[in-house]
């Protein structure tokens, strides 16, 4: 295999005090980070010196389930909503990326077109909007529904919701206004667009209150795994999160997702796929080893069992039982699926209760010295299992400024990362091409 002539995209995860789930009660995290913005601008420009292509802000619009009291052993009942907090970012930054969360199944096309063309003129063209179809069903007492939409029929919403929007971000030509003093013509009425959307879930009429945005379009970023989510992610991602935790996984995901694209007759190059990874590192192996049992040792049993009944069912009641004994017999059911796989593990490899669940809040850790994490990320990118990372960083601040002191310089040197970046705008730094006004260039939307 040919070595790669292009390089790592890294983005980096804001998480409150870090994306360990019990990182604020560990010595090196901040606990009351969740609301404190100087935290998130320190995060953010340090990141940015570091040469990140972005920042990433995830969402749910509910507090996280109904479990109050695990949910109470965690500091995620408390976060910025992202649009807000990455326009305040973008104040204080002037090259990296801002991708924010925002739900196709409790929004509105316009509010989330306007929102992001917005970001993207504040931030001078570094927005970018991760479309996500909410997987947590509470979310939808929170706007008048008694349940959650149907997994397929969400996806067939977001599908519609994703074409009104960008077709509202062409509203206007690039040059549509001409703010002419002389004339008093302020903008040229024939370089506006109206959609006129009429679909199975919107109506939309438009136009746009908003210029057009300074990359045409905001970066569109996807994270679907499902059937439905990686046949959306291919029509539409620009960039793609992932979550594989073996090369011959990652790369079988990759080449999934860019034969799709193909399929659409989009440029495969043009996805970029970043798996989310969680370095813990240390000066030496076994003090990487040290630092990721200490917050290991940091999960409540409470916690540690919410996270296993979220992924083996509500129905196996685990508490009664020894959590250093075994799991108790529970039978397979859907061959693949996240629990089943889950359920595998545990037989395989004898793991009792609390292991099986450290499992879980462990995430995909990679634990090692800075050198370590270098020889990762080059294995995976040149193996073709990615197009670099999003880097999930256990605690916060310490975590990120480890990361862009130790190993940013280690990937530099190899020639795997930028040492300045390319361009302006998100586009620009990610290599993607900035998208055609569909009224002008005759586009069907």
């Amino acid at each position: 295999m040919t070595r790669r002539t292009d390089q790592l995209k890294l983005g980096a995860f804001l998480a409150n005090s870090g994306h360990h789930v019990s990182a604020w009660r560990h010595p090196l995290a901040q606990a009351d980070a969740s609301l404190d913005f100087e935290h998130f601008k320190h995060i953010a420009q340090t990141a940015e010196r570091g040469k990140f292509d972005a920042l990433f802000v995830a969402d749910v619009v509910a507090l996280w389930g109904h479990h109050h009291d695990a949910l109470s052993r965690t500091a995620r009942a408390e976060h910025f909503e992202p649009l807000t907090l990455m326009a305040a970012l973008a104040a204080v930054t002037s090259n990296i990326g801002l991708i924010a969360t925002a739900t196709t199944s409790y929004n509105e096309p316009y509010h989330i077109a306007r929102k992001f063309a917005s970001l993207d003129h504040l931030s001078k063209g570094r927005a970018a909007w991760n479309l996500v179809t909410s997987v947590v069903s509470d979310e939808a007492w929170n706007f008048g529904r008694e349940t959650h939409i149907d997994h397929g029929d969400r996806y067939q919403r977001a599908e519609e919701f994703h074409d009104v929007v960008k077709g509202l971000w062409d509203s206007w030509d690039d040059d549509a206004f001409t703010r002419d003093k002389a004339s008093g013509e302020y903008f040229d009425p024939a370089k506006l667009h109206t959609l006129n959307h009429r679909g199975e879930h919107f109506s939309v009429r438009g136009p746009l209150n908003v210029a057009r945005p300074p990359q045409g379009h905001p970066v569109l970023v996807q994270a679907g795994a499902s059937e439905p989510g990686k046949a959306l992610a291919a029509r539409v991602a620009e960039l793609i999160f992932a979550v594989n935790h073996d090369l011959a996984g990652a790369q079988a995901f990759y080449q999934d997702i860019k034969q799709r694209a193909a399929a659409f007759g989009r440029d495969p190059d043009h996805i970029k796929i970043l798996p989310g990874v969680t370095p813990f590192i240390g000066e030496t192996r076994e003090q990487a080893q040290a630092l990721f049992e200490e917050f290991q040792a940091l999960v409540d049993p409470v916690l540690g069992l919410r996270f296993l009944a979220d992924t083996l069912g509500d129905d196996i009641d685990l508490s009664g039982y020894d959590l250093d004994g075994p799991l108790p017999e529970t039978p397979v059911g859907q061959r693949g699926s996240r629990r089943d796989k889950l359920l595998e593990l545990a037989r395989s490899q004898n793991l009792s209760i609390r292991q099986l669940y450290l499992h879980l809040t462990a995430g995909n850790p990679i634990i090692g010295t800075a050198e370590d994490i270098a020889d990762f990320f080059e294995q995976w990118f040149e193996a073709r299992a990615c197009d670099g990372f999003n880097v999930f960083f256990p605690y916060f601040p310490g975590g990120i400024d480890l990361f862009v002191e130790q190993v940013i310089p280690l990937l530099q040197q190899r020639g795997l990362f930028r040492t300045e970046y390319e361009g302006t705008t998100l586009r620009e730094n990610l290599g993607l091409p900035r998208p055609a006004n569909r009224f002008t260039q005759g586009v069907t939307p």
